[in-house]
């Protein structure tokens, strides 16, 4: 019943919040940049008119005046966020109308897809005054057949986008970052044929090291239509045909050589079509789980993790270019890490990309963090739309190995229910990786910690989001403490750590003075704690950088920042980056 409840509700929802189909791998083709200068109008009390404003509405005569202009209005940067473009945008929450021209040249037997590859939080998208559909949801993509609504030369496009925190939003009302507002990553404009590649899914069979599977989608329903799959490299030349709903299965033995932090080996794949073809980067490996170990390749591995925002230190903003990624991972890289949990959100396409080409594993989660209303059909119904959205864009990212479904979501029948079903619908989207949720609630008994959430039964692997030494105090020293578990599965500690101002020295023994010593004395005895236990196959600092969240209330310390970073502010290492460097380097050489 409550499968059904939550597919009604997306089934109507659907045409509401997107028009069109999200298909990341249309980036595959050459396409028109939209970024650059847009010019805005902040709708400060949220009253713009959306006939007008969309129309970019001019006086028809002298006795007409409009009561908005976007004739010498101020601009921002496409992709960015507005919170850190303007002082006086800081901490606005509100409405901003987003405009710009662009000139288009229709092809014959061509078809024309706007490509939105994040815009934060809601936001309503109009071509030529006419609205082309919605979209709620800052981090996954979105796309628009704009082909019968395009014209030759001159075209007006206008994003009404709003960034309103809500009880009703994902996340809610309550989130413990910053709440970026604005296009915050890259709009695109691609010419495809009319009948064209729509989508593809190309990873190993689960289980198998010499099995390629997945399937080629065409956008005509139709069936004997031919597909030619090719892997140059590994001399793979394949013929495909078309089911009657325009699908082909790819099932065939493959010898390649195989993904790893090591060696992340990538394959160029190209795919053809009578009038189309579409070329990617891939990647083949395994990932599974063993009882309570983790296997990459059949092998046992013990994720080396970082966790990070998608906001940049030094400008206390939005990552957003390709150089900001390489920084954030670069610093990964040199902390010893072969993993990286994306939180609390899917970051940009560009990220997850260099990240696998640098050979990091990644966990990639949607914002269903802390308070969530698991009873309100609409909020699952936008879960299980970002969900499916983040799964379809990444599915051939093989340096992906973990989904995540929620964070710190306190049980309750219904969400465990609710997470349950969404590990399946997960599953059936893509069966390739594992599915984990990070938790916050356990039984105690005296310095033993037991992990008994049942939503555990539907996962692979367990997370636990613990502060021992910061929010909960040793039971019996510090490092004295014995994990347990109900489920013979495998143990990530996905989030850890303390706060420390960079630069502010002291006692390692009081927590109130946020020095940088109590910082790396709680690393060292959070370290003494994963030495005994034995199903730990990961652990996952919080977080890399220190990052802005207006929540952070502590004027001496914090000043609206969370400073749990292992670096600062400004990109300075930690006395507690060395421990887990050490750290790191000692469970590689195991």
């Amino acid at each position: 019943m409550l499968k059904k409840l939550i597919y009604r509700t997306v089934g109507v929802l659907s045409a509401i919040i997107v028009t069109g189909h999200t298909n990341a791998q249309t980036a595959a083709r050459s396409s028109q940049s939209l970024d650059g200068k847009w010019q805005i109008l902040v709708d400060w009390y949220g009253n713009g008119n959306a006939d007008d404003i969309a129309r970019n509405k001019q006086p028809a005569d002298k006795n007409e005046f409009v009561e908005f202009s976007f004739d010498n209005s101020q601009t921002l940067d496409v992709p960015g966020d507005w919170n850190s473009q303007r002082i006086d945008l800081k901490y606005y929450e509100g409405t901003i109308w987003y405009k710009r021209n662009f000139d288009h040249q229709p092809e014959p037997g061509k078809r024309s897809y706007l490509q939105f590859a994040g815009v934060s939080y809601r936001c309503e998208v109009y071509l030529n005054g006419s609205k082309l559909g919605e979209h709620e949801g800052s981090f996954t993509p979105f796309t628009f057949d704009i082909t019968k609504s395009i014209k030759p030369g001159k075209n007006i496009l206008v994003l009404k986008v709003n960034n309103e925190r809500r009880e009703d939003a994902i996340p809610a009302r309550k989130f413990d970052w910053w709440n970026y507002g604005g296009i915050t990553r890259s709009i695109t404009l691609s010419k495809v044929p009319d009948q064209h590649i729509l989508d593809y899914f190309i990873q190993l069979k689960k289980g198998s090291l010499y099995e390629l599977c997945g399937w080629v989608q065409l956008n005509a329903k139709q069936q004997q239509q031919t597909t030619t799959l090719e892997i140059p490299e590994a001399h793979i030349k394949k013929i495909l045909t078309t089911d009657s709903n325009g699908r082909a299965q790819i099932n065939f033995p493959a010898k390649l050589k195989l993904w790893s932090p090591g060696q992340p080996k990538l394959y160029t794949v190209n795919i053809h079509t009578a009038n189309d073809t579409v070329t990617d980067q891939i990647g083949f490996r395994s990932i599974e789980v063993k009882g309570t170990q983790i296997l990459l390749n059949k092998k046992p591995v013990f994720l080396r993790g970082i966790s990070f925002h998608e906001e940049i230190p030094q400008r206390a903003g939005r990552a957003y270019s390709e150089a900001d990624s390489h920084m954030m991972l670069t610093w990964a890289k040199e902390l010893g890490c072969n993993f990286i949990r994306l939180a609390h959100y899917p970051q940009s396409e560009q990220t997850v990309k260099l990240a696998e080409q640098m050979g990091l594993m990644m966990w990639e989660e949607i914002p269903v963090w802390q308070g969530i209303q698991f009873t309100n059909p609409q909020i699952l119904s936008k879960a299980s739309n970002m969900l499916e959205e983040m799964i379809k864009r990444d599915k051939n990212r093989c340096g992906i190995v973990i989904w995540s479904l929620s964070n710190e979501t306190a049980p309750s029948p219904q969400r465990n229910k609710v997470l349950a079903q969404m590990a399946n619908d997960a599953r059936l989207l893509d069966p390739s990786r594992l599915i984990s949720s990070a938790f916050d609630h356990f039984k105690y008994d005296g310095n033993q910690i037991l992990i008994d959430d049942p939503l555990s039964e539907s996962l692979d692997v367990l997370a636990a989001n613990k502060y021992m030494g910061w929010y909960a105090k040793w039971p019996a020293g510090p490092g004295n403490v014995i994990w347990k578990s109900n489920f013979n599965k495998p143990l990530i500690i996905s989030e850890f750590g303390a706060e420390a101002l960079y630069g502010n020295h002291g006692p390692a023994d009081t927590a109130s003075l946020w020095t940088e010593e109590y910082q790396e004395q709680l690393y060292k005895d959070n370290i003494n704690m994963f030495n005994k236990t034995p199903f730990l196959a990961g652990v996952c600092p919080w977080i890399l950088a220190d990052f802005r969240s207006p929540s952070r209330m502590q004027a001496q310390f914090q000043q609206g920042w969370n400073r749990k970073g292992l670096l600062s502010d400004k990109g300075f290492k930690k006395k507690a980056w060395y421990v887990m460097h050490k750290y790191y380097l000692q469970k590689q050489k195991q």
